[in-house]
């Protein structure tokens, strides 16, 4: 999902004091605005268009690792092209 940057004008003392009393709490203030907004979003858009974006997202495949060489295979393979029987 492509994110989005939100700026917003708020007083600054104010600003600070959230900042430090929610700090002694261990939390965030950017953590905190994404569950309101996505709040906000399960409560003002309708569960269709919610459904619809959902369906539009479309997963990353999963990446598969391919097993590596052994050490002895390719030892096997240098030997073979060294010109050496």
């Amino acid at each position: 999902m492509k994110k989005a940057t939100i700026t917003i004008s708020y007083d600054a003392e104010k600003l600070g004091a959230i900042k430090q009393y929610m700090g002694k709490k261990d939390l965030n203030v950017e953590q905190d605005m994404e569950e309101y907004l996505e709040k906000a979003y399960e409560k003002h858009v309708p569960a269709p268009v919610r459904e619809y974006i959902a369906s539009r997202e479309v997963p990353k495949p999963a990446r598969t690792n391919r097993p590596s060489r052994s050490a002895s295979s390719a030892q096997v393979r240098n030997n073979s092209t060294d010109g050496n029987p």
